[in-house]
């Protein structure tokens, strides 16, 4: 077993650093608010540390799951940064969905420290993290990817090198494009069942064995129909991601209008007072301007 860190307790974090306790690692934890990471430790056994350089120190994998650029850079970066408490030839292993320029600049930064780095972003949500059943896209050399990828077994179903430093964001970007505009799609398709007088539980249960089933259609048409978004994958969140998507559009020259219009109505929900909600809430969108 191995000696691990993980910086981030949060909905995703907490639990895939309880899944490598349980798995029989050795986990030493951090989180901005100290009290988070003494629970988990309380919980699982584990240790908690007061800066993300001493939860690094003397570990061979450093694991992190925060929430956007800005984070990932304080965590990494500075004399409390988890870069300056790690050994020569120790990995660190970001599952944070941030843009590909800060994936490479701190791969940068790692390499100048000797320290090597994976950028392996999940897919799966909190249900995910907690049942051990995320998918993780990685960028990274073969080597890194080979090293970290028995440990991450411990919360995976499906974990795949996408290519070098960077990849995995690539791909988790074309997750977030395609999730977007299947919950448009399934948003309107649901809203014009209602309308339409049918029974839309009814509806899916024939469409979803045919060619528009979906994640989303299985696991959010049942909250959809009862208007309820109190769970799931967050708006804001959800906004963070496709402006990382949009930028990186730009810089490549990839035209992404349906993102960019979904984007927009992503924004309109945060207008109604659904920044928390989850991403499925398009459908309160929909039902208002039908009003």
């Amino acid at each position: 077993m191995t000696g691990v860190a993980f910086l981030g307790m949060g909905v995703m974090g907490a639990p895939m650093a309880g899944h490598l306790a349980s798995a029989g690692h050795d986990v030493c934890v951090y989180n901005r608010t100290a009290a988070k990471a003494q629970a988990w430790a309380d919980a699982h056994g584990g240790k908690a540390r007061a800066t993300p350089r001493e939860a690094a120190e003397g570990r061979g994998i450093v694991f992190a799951c925060v929430g956007n650029d800005d984070d990932l850079r304080g965590v990494c970066l500075g004399a409390d940064g988890a870069f300056a408490g790690m050994g020569g030839g120790a990995l660190f292993v970001d599952h944070t969905t941030v843009s590909a320029e800060v994936t490479r600049e701190l791969a940068e930064a790692a390499k100048d420290k000797g320290v090597h780095y994976l950028d392996a972003p999940v897919s799966g949500g909190q249900a995910g993290a907690e049942n051990g059943q995320l998918v993780i896209m990685c960028g990274g050399t073969q080597d890194d990817f080979d090293r970290a990828e028995p440990v991450m077994d411990a919360y995976a179903k499906l974990t795949k090198r996408m290519g070098d430093v960077g990849a995995g964001q690539l791909t988790k970007m074309v997750n977030q494009i395609c999730i977007a505009g299947l919950l448009q799609g399934l948003s309107e398709g649901l809203s014009f069942a209602q309308k339409a007088g049918l029974d839309g539980a009814a509806v899916v249960d024939v469409i979803q064995g045919g060619a528009a089933g979906s994640w989303q259609m299985v696991n959010r048409h049942e909250t959809m129909l009862a208007a309820e978004y109190d769970h799931g994958f967050a708006v804001d969140w959800m906004r963070k991601d496709l402006a990382i998507c949009l930028a990186e559009a730009e810089n490549i020259g990839a035209p992404l209008p349906g993102t960019a219009l979904i984007d927009q109505f992503y924004k309109d929900v945060q207008a109604m007072g659904g920044g928390r909600w989850d991403t499925s809430s398009l459908m309160a969108r929909l039902k208002a301007l039908a009003k």
